[in-house]
């Protein structure tokens, strides 16, 4: 670690332990500890403290980073913490080093889930502003209309916002593909539920360059160009 103190979350992010929006929550269940004392959110780390979460020592890792394209099958959680959701998706693919998954896919959908053990990657791509597309394949419970497309489009009023402009094609009766460049909680389904529609199936098929390629519950490591582009911030 260098001399020069950094932020608790920092830590656990450059650590590959977590996302620095997942060691902000561990602060907050109260999971985390310096030197044996529980700490507060922004605390920062000096060099030779020890770091701990739920009692076990959290150093730096030495270990080559780790990018997977996974098939999350629905009914797995995108979590990391297994003592609140046992079919979680860390332990769902059991890969031999602590990975952690960048973003969520909500439970009930399934599809490509990007998974790391590089803490600073996920925060550069869950910056909203990078505008990184995410391609989704949906089914709903009734005739897609014309009038339906094209308000979902031009956007649709959600969560106290309105959602930004996005490309969407009918590909059926009731069938379509979305492209969206904001990741608002379970945005597609709120999305549909605003226009009276009920999504059944959604899958995520791409994020930026990265397409799902592999069999439902399986894994991929990324290309050296798939890496790359991620730290673009234009998809």
């Amino acid at each position: 670690m260098n001399k020069e103190s950094i932020r608790i979350n920092k830590y656990l992010s450059q650590a590959g332990f977590c996302s620095r929006r997942e060691a902000d929550k561990l602060m907050e269940q109260g999971r985390v500890t310096i030197n044996g004392e529980y700490i507060e959110m922004g605390t920062k780390v000096n060099s030779g403290d020890k770091v701990y979460v739920d009692g076990k020592l959290v150093e730096k890792e030495t270990e080559e980073k780790v990018y997977l394209a996974v098939y999350k099958p629905k009914g797995v959680v995108c979590t990391t913490n297994s003592k609140v959701e046992k079919n979680n998706i860390v332990d769902f693919v059991d890969y031999p080093t602590r990975v952690f998954p960048i973003g969520r896919l909500d439970k009930m959908s399934e599809g490509l889930i990007l998974m790391t053990n590089d803490g600073e990657i996920v925060n550069h791509i869950l910056r909203a502003r990078h505008f990184h597309d995410k391609e989704y394949l949906v089914t709903v419970n009734k005739t897609i209309t014309d009038d339906f497309i094209e308000k979902m489009r031009k956007g649709v009023p959600i969560l106290d916002t309105m959602s930004r402009r996005c490309e969407v094609e009918k590909l059926g009766d009731r069938s379509f593909k979305i492209v969206l460049t904001q990741g608002l909680n379970r945005q597609i389904r709120r999305m549909c539920e605003a226009l009276d529609y009920r999504v059944r199936t959604l899958k995520r098929t791409r994020i930026k360059n990265i397409t799902l390629d592999v069999e439902k519950g399986n894994y991929r490591n990324l290309t050296e160009e798939e890496i790359k582009d991620l730290y673009t911030n234009k998809s």
